[in-house]
């Protein structure tokens, strides 16, 4: 048995693996609860967390914590829905440098790889040879191959390629004894010593056990129970198949070799509309004998929650007609696209035929097929997007029944709920079966822990009526290793209990998953304990739709979309570092443990905490990108305020946010304030005495301000010109260039002016990243005031900067939360984004001629994406005759207001802008424009790929006639 680890032994374990390793030793409390959570509702302190910088790392590793007498947990992206990845154990993180490709063969269509790749990273270096991997999870984006087979992964696509246990042909693994083997088809033929024996004591194994095997296993098509003991039979049977699905629970794996596919030439996909769910769960059976590669399930309760998310809302209206209860997606794949439609047709025939007349949407186009099949995806995490402390709770979620009960058995659940008095959320792997389907409890509460046990005893009572499985898709770990016995008998689980012996006698690997398992209801393990109290606090922000501070937090589910690496904007520091620390997971996850009480005193307004929010750059990308709607810059503002507070504001804090109040004293004597960029020594004075970075020019201040105007020539609508501190002291061209087009277009432009003075008006942002939320409330009620009387008579309010603008829209509501404050934001636009409005409105006149310039390169602010506001600028540019346009598919540019000018983010911040934007910049020829319209992305540009920048105004006004 194991012992439980002291912490003075956990000290002297991590001191040692920091001795003798390369990789990354983390036994500090904070570190330690962020490996604490998966996607699951555990929570569970590792002893220490090793992210080991290669194999030899994680092999030492795993020895050193063997001999300590610790156990060892593998763990890939830590987005397990039932509790894998989480233990009293030393957590392996390998997805941060195990991610090695290694032989790939075109002819044989296999591939050799390292645990730590991500599914999507494989596909895309699969993708030019025309192959790819074919286990096509919801979380491709951050799902590790390695963690795919600990879970026996099964993607949508299963009636068309199975599961993972399908699909991977050999893993490399190192035991708790410290024995390398190689597991594969032929790995026994010849074979001796360790090999031949666990060889023929799993034969052994399954003889015993075949009858009861033939009896008890489910006759479904989707089943990832226990261990893959039934497939034990063959006459050449690969041990490996025991290795996908044991959970971390019997080796480490070094090495996966994986079955390939060739990429479907056509897809096609039909969207199956329906009036009821039990029409959808009816139909379904009939839908897979046209033989498709995936039929999907997505109910209303997913549709409504997707309205409200802005990264699906506008995508829902291009495939969902009227108010169905329920849609099916329905994919045929293959190499003649001519079939492929046909059995579009099929599909429409058959709906009429049971009834559902004009019921399918045709998504023949890749772009709209990507576009539903993103929202499909994001399912498991759209359900998780409700406020308040009941969540959608997954411990029934994976059962799986034959097709003809489909519908009995989702009617009769239903029933369960509503005697439990609750809900459920459902989203379905239709075609085979599978329902994904969640009670909503409030788990903080002992009565609402009761129904776990009892939703769940009548859950299964049904399976195995039906002859099912209660794990049809993401394992069994905490919460359904405990009934492993009661849908498979006593028998099997023995026979399980036989494996994890052979295999790892002293439970060295990921203890108390599928074999011994704690209780799934015990408290003691669950994220919200009975201990669960959250510390009283007076918010500086208005946190009212959450339920305060701390529920916005418990908004993160672990899901994992922020580790994402494509050129999405989230998370840009995660792309940049790898580190759970630096993710929008992580920085929620530290902020919910340190809200309740579960970190050291003072943890909330704690340097380490600091640490962990540093790197968070306001971009705003979570606020769109996040399927349960995070809102990290708005939690760094929260926490700023209270960390200032304690340590007190630096110089270089009040330098930059009192910069807006203090910029039209030092625009007089311009010479004097541009002084610190003169030279590398003056450079390097300034950097000691402010922090701001010896490598940047700072914005150079003009002696030409904006100073508006006092009426245009405008003779149409009236619009205000918001006009900025950035855009009036250090690139006043850019107003003067906005000025001049919508005074071009026939609008009477009007410069709003404060009543205590000429200062113009700001935003607050400046305050905001310091935490100084008393003096942006200052700033944001005067721009409220000021700004009043043309919201009453409905003048749109027109702003040039990305971050000021839309901080009128978005923080403002948090600093001061009312009607005027409302209104203000429904009138609030930015510059292209009002051109666009007023165009499709039928308002616009705009004479524009061909300009010099044939091409331009356009790089979107950060939150011109979050605010889903690329398209205006887009539209706006190809009005502009024989223009020929690209956008840069990046992330973040890096500098994000002063966070690139300062000394210690230097390095990360031209890290961020290397990833995508730098490059494509530097490929660009003379000829191209280079359009960006945040102010620090084009001092980004400037600064790394020596290249002006323009805000779209200067284009457009370049482009007058």
């Amino acid at each position: 048995m194991l012992t439980k680890i002291t912490r003075e032994d956990a000290f002297a374990l991590g001191r040692r693996l920091s001795s003798e390793l390369e990789g990354e030793v983390l036994f500090d409390d904070f570190s330690r609860g962020r490996y604490s959570t998966d996607a699951s509702m555990y929570q569970i302190l590792p002893v220490g967390v090793v992210v080991p910088r290669h194999d030899e790392d994680a092999r030492c590793a795993i020895r050193i914590a063997i001999e300590h007498g610790v156990p060892v947990l593998p763990r890939g992206a830590g987005t397990s829905q039932v509790g894998q990845t989480i233990g009293e154990a030393l957590v392996i993180d390998g997805s941060k440098h195990l991610t090695s490709v290694g032989d790939l063969d075109t002819s044989e269509r296999t591939i050799i790889v390292e645990p730590g790749i991500v599914l999507d990273a494989l596909n895309e270096y699969l993708l030019p040879q025309g192959l790819f991997f074919p286990i096509d999870v919801s979380t491709a984006s951050r799902a590790t191959i390695g963690g795919m087979a600990g879970n026996n992964s099964v993607g949508a696509r299963s009636l068309r390629y199975g599961h993972m246990v399908d699909n991977v042909l050999g893993i490399e693994a190192l035991l708790a004894d410290g024995d390398e083997l190689n597991f594969h088809a032929d790995a026994v033929n010849g074979a001796g010593g360790r090999m031949t024996a666990l060889n023929a004591e799993m034969r052994n194994l399954y003889e015993r056990n075949a009858a009861e095997i033939e009896r008890r296993y489910p006759r479904v098509a989707r089943n990832v129970a226990g261990y893959n003991i039934n497939r034990l039979g063959s006459e050449s049977p690969n041990l490996s198949d025991l290795l996908v699905g044991s959970e971390g629970t019997l080796a480490w794996f070094r090495k996966l070799k994986l079955k390939l596919q060739p990429i479907p030439e056509h897809k096609v996909l039909g969207v199956c509309h329906f009036p009821t769910f039990a029409a959808a769960m009816e139909s379904a059976q009939h839908i897979v004998a046209l033989d498709p590669a995936a039929t999907e399930l997505i109910d209303r309760t997913v549709l409504d929650l997707a309205a409200d998310i802005p990264a699906f809302s506008s995508s829902l209206k291009t495939f969902i007609k009227g108010m169905p209860a329920a849609v099916l997606l329905v994919e045929f794949a293959g190499d003649d696209r001519g079939a492929q439609l046909r059995q579009l047709d099929r599909l429409e025939e058959l709906m009429s035929s049971l009834g559902h007349h004009d019921a399918v949407l045709r998504a023949e186009e890749a772009a709209l097929q990507r576009s539903i099949w993103s929202l499909r995806k994001a399912a498991l995490n759209i359900v998780m997007s409700m406020k308040g402390d009941g969540k959608p709770i997954s411990f029934v979620e994976d059962c799986a029944v034959p097709l003809d009960k489909l519908a009995e058995y989702t009617h009769r659940l239903t029933e369960v709920f509503e005697r439990h008095e609750t809900t459920g959320t459902w989203y379905a792997h239709a075609g085979v079966g599978c329902l994904h389907v969640r009670p909503i409890l409030n788990l903080k509460e002992d009565t609402e822990i009761s129904k776990l046990r009892s939703i769940s005893a009548a859950a299964h009572e049904m399976i195995l009526e039906y002859k099912g499985t209660h794990s049809g898709e993401h394992g069994d770990g905490l919460a359904r290793s405990e009934f492993l016995e009661t849908i498979l008998g006593p028998q099997l689980v023995e026979a399980f209990r036989e494996v994890k012996q052979t295999f790892d006698p002293e439970c060295r690997f990921n203890p108390g998953k599928i074999v011994d398992p704690p209780r799934m209801d015990s408290r003691d393990i669950m994220r919200y304990s009975e201990h669960y109290q959250p510390t009283p606090r007076t918010d500086a922000l208005d946190w009212s739709a959450w339920g305060g501070f701390q529920r916005a937090t418990e908004m993160c589910n672990n899901n994992g979309a922020c580790r994402k690496n494509d050129t999405a904007v989230m998370c840009p520091s995660y792309r940049v570092t790898h580190d759970e620390q630096h993710v929008t997971r992580g920085r929620a996850n530290t902020l919910r443990l340190a809200l309740s009480g579960q970190l050291p005193a003072d943890a909330l307004t704690s340097k380490e905490l600091y640490d962990t929010m540093d790197l968070c750059v306001g971009c705003k990308a979570c606020k769109r990108e996040c399927p349960t709607g995070v809102d990290m810059y708005r939690m760094k503002i929260e926490f700023l305020k209270g960390f200032k507070e304690r340590w007190g504001l630096t110089f270089r804090d009040r330098l930059i946010a009192y910069l807006p109040r203090y910029a039209r004293w030092a625009a007089r004597f311009p010479a004097l304030a541009n002084l610190g960029n003169q030279g590398r020594l003056l450079r390097g004075l300034r950097e000691k005495l402010t922090g701001l970075s010896a490598e940047r020019r700072l914005p150079s201040w003009r002696w030409d301000i904006y100073r508006g105007a006092a009426d245009s020539a405008g003779q149409g609508g009236e619009v205000v010109l918001l006009v900025d501190t950035f855009n009036t002291y250090f690139e006043p061209e850019t107003a003067r260039a906005a000025f001049n087009v919508l005074t071009a277009a026939g609008y009477n432009v009007i410069t709003p002016v404060a009543a205590d003075g000429p200062r113009p008006l700001c935003c607050g942002r400046t305050f905001l990243n310091s935490g100084m939320t008393e003096e942006a409330t200052v700033e944001a009620r005067r721009v409220i005031e000021t700004l009043a009387p043309y919201v009453e008579r409905g003048v749109p309010i027109v702003g040039l900067e990305p971050s000021c603008l839309l901080t009128l829209r978005d923080e403002f509501s948090a600093l001061l939360p009312g009607e005027a404050t409302a209104a203000l934001s429904e009138r609030a636009m930015l510059f292209e984004e009002f051109l666009a409005a007023e165009q499709e409105a039928g308002r616009l006149d705009l004479p524009l001629k061909p300009i010099d310039r044939g091409r331009v390169l356009l790089h979107g602010h950060c939150h011109q994406k979050a605010f889903g506001l690329m398209s205006s600028v887009e539209t706006v540019l190809r009005w502009v005759p024989d223009l020929d346009l690209e956008t840069v598919s990046s992330s973040c540019c890096g500098m994000a207001g002063s966070f690139g000018y300062e000394a210690e983010h230097y390095d990360t911040s031209v890290k961020m802008a290397e990833l995508n934007l730098l490059p494509a910049v530097r490929e660009a020829d003379d000829d191209t424009l280079i359009v960006a319209d945040g102010t620090s992305c084009r001092a980004q540009i400037k600064d790394g790929a020596a290249r002006d920048g323009w805000h779209v105004a200067r284009v457009l006004q370049l482009a007058l006639r």
